[in-house]
């Protein structure tokens, strides 16, 4: 049964277009081609990475956010409560008004109070700036490498200045010492971060980042098993072309450097828009996904390759959203700029109202049936 899936999975018709098949990718005359067995090497280079990244953040990002002025500020932790711990773990971080009504019951405190708890409890779970810069240069790093890797390894191919080219004698192009390892590297930078997730600081966009990753993942290694090397390193270039820029102006940011922030942001915003919202679905989606239809009818691994190649351009679309909100929020203001995708720091400005109307009571002789206020002695967070 199992056999005749797979022989079913691996049907010429179903990856290639008609007359060309699997038999075209076999090595001969000192030619070598992609084959489905390179792509377990991406498994241990994952793991270097991993690695890599352990060391880079301790040896190099943690001075160097030193070096910048980003601070380790530990955050006050909350008055022990296990009423209100146990809700908060076990059912919601954010009490709708009816439960803080109930837990101020069960806890003797007032529904303020209870509220605050939870603020400063949601608070003191959120990463300090520190983690944020290590995982900002990181990222920054590979990015930056990875861009001009990628332009050095394209920049002489003939496809690269037409894009037509990348379907030049398909599939029978021979793969490059380079192309084996612009893509080995790719792709297990991309599954060291769907490992790392784990432990990575949590944004807003989790759901769509995952999405990214895991549909990129599948173009990088659908495109090395059916020979579409050229059209899958040109998508990669596209991809590194902007994100260290969005790397470096988070890592401003983190250092408080708000000019520099807000001027690192300003080229993200136009190199992604540029490269992603321009040349990645006006040239390179349009040679893989319209022009193709000129040469071959379509097949099933076409359909597949450019359904991910879509998915990844509504993620753009999704992004682009996201980044021309804050080019609005910190134009006129001149402020710093934010990730939108990122969790923000509760204010505490409630609390401070708290504590003035504590000390009102207190002054009164109020006691709040003979329990200690929780937090009293919070340091307000950055």
């Amino acid at each position: 049964m199992l056999s005749q899936l797979r022989e079913f999975i691996w049907q010429d018709w179903i990856w290639f277009p008609e007359g060309l098949g699997w038999a075209d990718l076999t090595d001969h005359d000192g030619k070598v081609y992609p084959k489905t067995g390179d792509l377990w090497a991406v498994i241990p280079v994952a793991l270097c990475f991993l690695v890599i990244r352990q060391i880079f953040e301790r040896t190099v990002a943690t001075p160097l956010a030193a070096l910048l002025g980003v601070s380790n500020k530990q955050r006050g932790r909350v008055t022990p409560n296990p009423t209100l711990e146990s809700y908060f773990c076990s059912t919601s971080k954010h009490p709708t008004q009816s439960s803080a009504e109930s837990l101020s019951k069960q806890t003797g405190c007032s529904v303020r109070q209870v509220q605050r708890w939870f603020r400063r409890r949601r608070n003191q779970d959120r990463p300090n700036k520190l983690k944020k810069f290590r995982e900002a240069s990181w990222r920054f790093t590979f990015y930056l490498l990875a861009f001009f890797a990628g332009l050095a390894v394209l920049v002489d191919k003939p496809w690269f200045h037409d894009m037509k080219l990348i379907w030049e004698d398909f599939p029978k192009m021979p793969l490059l010492r380079s192309q084996y390892w612009y893509y080995m590297i790719e792709l297990g930078f991309y599954l060291s971060l769907v490992v790392s997730v784990a432990w990575d600081v949590k944004r807003k966009d989790f759901k769509e980042q995952i999405v990214h990753h895991v549909a990129t993942i599948l173009l990088i290694s659908f495109s090395w098993l059916v020979n579409y090397i050229r059209a899958g390193t040109l998508i990669m270039l596209v991809h590194d072309a902007s994100d260290y820029f969005m790397e470096s102006a988070k890592m401003f940011n983190y250092a408080g450097w708000r000019r520099t922030c807000n001027f690192m942001f300003t080229l993200f915003a136009a190199v992604f828009i540029i490269s992603r919202l321009v040349v990645l679905p006006f040239w390179i989606i349009h040679t893989t996904l319209v022009y193709p239809l000129t040469l071959y009818p379509p097949f099933l691994g076409f359909c597949f390759f450019n359904g991910l190649m879509l998915v990844l351009q509504c993620l753009h679309i999704f992004w682009a959203a996201l980044i021309l909100r804050m080019v609005v929020k910190f134009l006129p203001g001149n402020d710093i700029v934010e990730d939108e995708r990122s969790d923000k720091e509760e204010t505490e400005s409630e609390d401070e109202d708290d504590d003035r109307e504590g000390r009102g009571k207190s002054k009164n002789g109020h006691v709040q049936n003979g329990h200690t206020p929780l937090n009293n002695n919070h340091n307000k967070m950055d």
